[in-house]
């Protein structure tokens, strides 16, 4: 095996009815780098897509009229070639040359899915050219083996934004079952030599075979879990991000809720008193109404009873002065009037009488006017609040009805949304959790396999010699970059990762694995063109500077260090037959001057390009 890597030259999007999409590279160092959702790491996508990725590529607004992309490819025997493939998938079409719009001649087609019987796809294409054509790898403890695809390659040589923060080896994908392939092709470029002289053992049990039924049971199973989760958007670890941020904010929606709540209660409570006070004091001003009037209908009988008696008194003193003829009373004459009897008609006791009566009716009528006044003062002081108590009445119907109750309904309505959130999100984590438990059962029916075919290791060519000269040449990366305390790395045979200054790779913070995961991929190339080994020629890395932007911990935070300036430098000394696509949300360095060799989408229409496809 020799070096005979590739480079992109241009990658591009095409629509019937839509200006050509076009980001161009050069060899060596290239930064694409600017604002969030400008397609940045739809460039890592449609790499890896245009390499022979399964499709179709993500549906997101900007790209809405594109259906065709294009990969326009130089190879180190001097050939040129673009690859055309629709943005949904399916298989290429080849044309020679580098092609920024789609040629008119008819390209060679080439399959998507890699096959060792029929060289014409993809896969085997590239293979050819990076001198790997027809190799095989071991792909589990038996020794047996499988044709090498250049998918095999492409995840040690492109890692996106998920990938790079995982936190396990950078051989492994997560699917245990792949484990010992991705083992067999990093021993392949580190060595030169692959798997074809493996002879297999194919002699299984009962035992066996039937763990190899479940086995395929779970691959359904598996296969059906991974299709539910190609759906959702996001990792594992975002989702548990997204869940702790909802669960954050539940709390707090619940809170203010609370809040909003207490106030409808209390304003409401409010309104009601005051209703509950108009109320009481209509009723009482209508019962002092009704009062007054039958107040002044009896002031009339008072005022009627006290002139009748006004003028029996009147008609008494007349009759005391007038000569006696007839008794006034009873009629009879003067000769015949008994002086000693009492006479039920005199003048002088019926004035008496009448006088008495109307002693009582004057105090009578002064109590009533007293009454009828103190009513009036009464009515007036109800007549005087009435006003108030009704501007605070619709002061407080307002406050509900324009306040309170749309802000009640939107904080409900905001909490439902966020619960019925985290009931997704919860629903995802609970597809990873499900993916998790198929994998580990699955796992361990092929190690009960695995024991039952003898020694597992007796051919794992992956030994601490062979890797050890890999793992100096990552130490030395590290050093050049600053990365910080770095005094010893080793590549960890059994856990399959790097060990740097004696703690495994994995338990750093997100941001120093995305750095570490990095100088393993960018090393890998390193020494494969160094040593003249076969190795695709390009690395592509999403967001290798994570540490800068969102670190876990004071320890995982570089942003005061010069890594990011080293990382940039080291790779400006990249040689002109290799090549390394950064994609980035922070600027470069002010310190390092990069030429035109960036890519800046700046996500603002008046201010150089807004992002990969045209605002």
């Amino acid at each position: 095996m020799t070096y005979s890597g590739f480079q992109i030259r241009h990658l591009s999007f095409h629509g019937p009815e839509k200006g050509p999409a076009i980001v161009s590279f050069k060899s060596g160092l290239n930064v694409v780098y600017g604002a969030s959702d400008t397609g940045k790491s739809y460039i890592v996508e449609a790499v890896d897509f245009m390499l022979g990725g399964k499709g179709p590529l993500p549906d997101i607004p900007e790209a809405r009229g594109y259906d065709q992309a294009l990969l326009a490819i130089a190879f180190e025997d001097g050939s040129e070639t673009t690859l055309l493939r629709s943005m949904a998938g399916g298989q290429f079409k080849a044309f020679e040359g580098l092609h920024t719009s789609i040629p008119e001649v008819e390209g060679k087609s080439l399959g998507e899915i890699h096959s060792d019987r029929d060289e014409t796809n993809l896969s085997s294409f590239l293979l050819a050219k990076i001198g790997l054509a027809g190799k095989r790898i071991r792909k589990n403890a038996k020794d047996e083996t499988q044709a090498l695809s250049f998918r095999n390659l492409a995840r040690l040589a492109i890692v996106n934004e998920e990938e790079i923060i995982q936190k396990r080896s950078p051989l492994s994908d997560g699917n245990y079952t792949a484990n010992t392939a991705n083992t067999s092709v990093f021993t392949m470029l580190l060595t030169g030599i692959d798997d074809t002289a493996l002879t297999s053992r194919k002699s299984a049990s009962s035992e066996e075979l039937k763990r190899l039924a479940q086995i395929d049971l779970l691959d359904q199973l598996i296969g059906d879990t991974q299709k539910r989760i190609t759906t959702i958007s996001g990792s594992k670890d975002d989702l548990s991000e997204q869940e702790e941020r909802l669960t954050r904010a539940m709390d707090n929606r619940v809170e203010q809720l609370a809040l909003t709540e207490e106030r409808f209660r209390a304003i409401s409570a409010k309104r009601r008193t005051v209703i509950q006070r108009l109320e009481t004091s209509n009723d009482r001003y209508t019962e002092i109404v009704t009062l007054v009037d039958r107040f002044n209908l009896l002031r009339e009988h008072y005022d009627s009873d006290y002139e009748r008696l006004l003028g029996i008194r009147e008609a008494g003193s007349f009759f005391s002065v007038l000569e006696r003829t007839t008794c006034p009373t009873c009629g009879a004459s003067p000769g015949h009037h008994d002086p000693s009897a009492i006479c039920h008609g005199d003048v002088d006791v019926t004035v008496s009488a009448a006088e008495a009566e109307m002693q009582k009716i004057e105090s009578r009528q002064s109590e009533l006017m007293t009454t009828i006044a103190s009513l009036k003062a009464e009515s007036e002081t109800i007549q005087k609040s009435l006003p108030n108590l009704k501007g605070s009445l619709r002061e407080l119907s307002i406050e509900i009805e324009t306040v309170v109750s749309p802000d009640l309904r939107k904080q409900r309505a905001t909490y439902k949304e966020l619960a019925d959130k985290g009931a997704s999100v919860r629903e995802a984590l609970g597809l990873f959790s499900n993916l998790s438990d198929l994998l580990s059962r699955k796992a361990g029916l092929e190690r009960q396999n695995e024991r039952g075919s003898g020694d597992t290791s007796s051919n794992d060519r992956l030994t601490s010699t062979v890797v050890s000269t890999f793992a100096e040449l990552v130490e030395s990366v590290l050093v050049q970059w600053g990365f910080p305390g770095v005094e010893r790395v080793y590549f960890d045979t059994n856990a399959k990762d790097l060990v740097i200054s004696g703690k495994s790779r994995t338990s750093y913070g997100k941001g120093l694995r995305a750095i570490t995961q990095s100088a393993f991929t960018i090393s890998l190339l390193q020494y494969c063109a160094d040593n003249d080994l076969a190795h695709p020629g390009i690395v592509v890395l999403d967001s290798p500077l994570l540490s800068y932007r969102e670190p876990d911990s004071a320890d995982d935070d570089l942003s005061e260090t010069n890594l990011n300036g080293n990382f940039y430098r080291y790779l400006l000394g990249l040689g002109s037959d290799r090549q390394a696509i950064i994609v980035e949300n922070m600027d470069p360095p002010p310190d390092v001057e990069l030429g035109d060799r960036v890519i800046h989408f700046s996500g603002m229409i008046d201010e150089g390009r807004f992002g990969l496809f045209p605002h």
